[in-house]
C-alpha cells in the first residue's frame, strides 16, 4: 500500500514545482507582452466608423478654474460709524432697505451733539456782537474818538469769533447735522438739541445693522451700519499657487452661482501677494456685475478665468485619449501602412474639448479622434 501512494506523492510535488516555476515567470512575461501590442488593420467597412484627426501646434488659451467666495465691493460699500456717544433712542431703516445719501438711519440722546448745538449757538451770537463793536469801533477811529490800536484789536477780535462760529458749524455738519436742524436750533426750539441723527453717508442698501434701541454707542469707534452699492460685487477666486502663470489683471471670469441665476461675467481686478495660510491658494479678486443683486455675500460660486495669456501646444481631442491597463493614456496613430499603433503619450492641460499633449506626438501625426474605443474593443479580442 504505501509503495503505490509513494510514486503518486512524488508526482503531485513535481506538478506543484512545475507550477511555481511557472507562476514566478508570468510577469515578466505578462509585462512584455502588454508592451508590445500588436498594430491594428482595419477593413474597408470599418475605417468608416472612425475620423482621424491631424495634430499641429495650436495656440490657445487656458482656462483656470477654482473656487471662490462673493463679497461686497469695499470701494463702494461703506461702515456708517456712530458720530455721538450715548444711547440708541430708535432706528429707521431695516436690513435690505435702499436708502440715500443723508437718510436717517438712527436717532441717538446724546449730549456731545446737545453741547455741539450750544457751542454753536454761542459762537453765532459772539461773531454778531463782536462784529458789531468792531464796525463802531472803526467808526469811532475814523472820527479820532479811539486809537488805531484799539480798533485794530476790535477787528481782531471780530476775526477771531468768526472763526469759531465756522469751527463750531463744521463740527455740526462732521455730526451729519442737517442745515435745516442748525436753522432750528438758531431759532431756540428747544427739542433741535436733544437727539442725534446717525445719516447714510452715502447711496446704496443697508446691508448691516449692528447696533439696536438701548445700546450705548461710542462717538468714531462704534460700527452702525453697513451701507453698500449692490450693483457690483467683489468675487474671491481661490487659485491654486500651479495656475498663478495663467492668471492676469484683466483676464476676464466666469462666475457661477450653481443655483441657476447665472452665470455673471467679471474681470480679474487683483491677485493676492501672499497665500492664504488656509487654503494655500492665492487670491484673485473680481470685480462682476451684479444685475438684480443675485449675488449675496458669502455665496460660494465656482470660476472660470481664461488666461489673457496666449499658450502653443499640441492639441487632440479629448475622444482620442484612451488608457492602457496601467492607466496609461494612449492614442491611436495612423502608419504610412495604413495600420493603426497605440502611442503612449504625456497630458498636460485639458479643457472640456482637448488635451494638450507635452510628450508622445508630433506635428503632423495623424490620430483616431472618433472611434478610439472601437480599435480597443478589436485590439482586445
Amino acid at each position: 500500500m504505501r509503495s503505490k501512494i509513494a510514486p503518486f506523492r512524488l508526482a503531485l510535488g513535481v506538478l506543484a514545482l512545475t507550477a511555481v516555476a511557472g507562476c514566478s515567470s508570468s510577469p515578466d512575461e505578462g509585462n512584455s507582452a502588454a508592451a508590445t501590442v500588436a498594430n491594428i488593420r482595419l477593413t474597408k467597412a470599418q475605417l468608416s466608423h472612425i475620423q482621424l484627426y491631424t495634430v499641429v501646434p495650436v495656440g490657445y488659451r487656458q482656462t483656470v478654474q477654482a473656487p471662490g467666495t462673493v463679497d461686497f465691493d469695499n470701494d463702494q460699500a461703506t461702515s456708517v460709524m456712530s458720530p455721538f456717544t450715548g444711547p440708541v433712542t430708535r432706528i429707521l431703516v431695516a436690513l435690505g432697505q435702499p436708502v440715500a445719501k443723508g437718510q436717517p438711519l438712527a436717532l441717538v440722546q446724546s449730549a456731545d451733539y446737545a453741547t455741539a448745538v450750544g457751542a454753536y449757538r454761542k459762537a453765532v451770537v459772539t461773531a454778531a456782537n463782536t462784529r458789531r463793536l468792531a464796525a463802531a469801533d472803526r467808526d469811532l477811529a475814523a472820527h479820532n474818538g479811539i486809537s488805531e490800536r484799539e480798533a485794530a484789536q476790535a477787528q481782531t477780535d471780530a476775526a477771531s469769533a468768526e472763526a469759531d462760529r465756522q469751527a463750531s458749524l463744521q463740527a455740526l455738519i462732521s455730526m451729519g447735522v442737517d442745515r435745516g436742524t442748525i436753522a432750528r436750533a438758531m431759532s431756540g426750539n428747544p427739542a433741535a438739541g436733544l437727539a442725534g441723527v446717525i445719516r447714510a453717508p452715502v447711496s446704496g442698501i443697508v446691508v448691516e445693522k449692528q447696533i439696536s434701541p438701548g445700546q450705548l454707542l461710542q462717538a468714531g469707534s462704534t460700527a452702525a451700519f453697513t451701507v453698500a452699492n449692490l450693483s457690483q460685487v467683489w468675487v474671491l477666486a481661490q487659485v491654486s499657487p500651479s495656475d498663478l502663470g495663467s492668471v492676469g489683471v484683466g483676464d476676464a471670469a466666469t462666475i457661477d452661482p450653481g443655483n441657476g441665476t447665472g452665470p455673471f461675467h467679471g474681470t480679474v481686478q487683483n491677485i493676492g501677494a501672499s497665500v492664504d495660510p488656509d487654503t494655500r491658494a492665492v487670491v484673485a479678486r473680481i470685480v462682476a456685475p451684479n444685475p438684480g443683486g443675485l449675488l449675496k455675500k458669502q455665496m460660494y460660486v465656482d470660476v472660470s478665468i481664461e488666461s489673457g495669456r496666449i499658450v502653443t501646444g499640441l492639441l487632440v481631442p479629448v475622444s482620442a485619449v484612451l488608457r492602457d491597463d496601467e492607466n496609461l493614456p494612449f492614442v491611436y496613430v495612423a502608419l504610412p501602412d495604413g495600420s493603426f499603433a497605440r502611442r503612449h503619450v504625456t497630458l498636460g492641460y485639458r479643457d472640456s474639448r482637448n488635451y494638450d499633449v507635452t510628450s508622445g506626438l508630433a506635428s503632423g501625426d495623424r490620430v483616431v479622434a472618433d472611434g478610439a474605443i472601437f480599435l480597443q474593443f478589436i485590439q482586445s479580442q
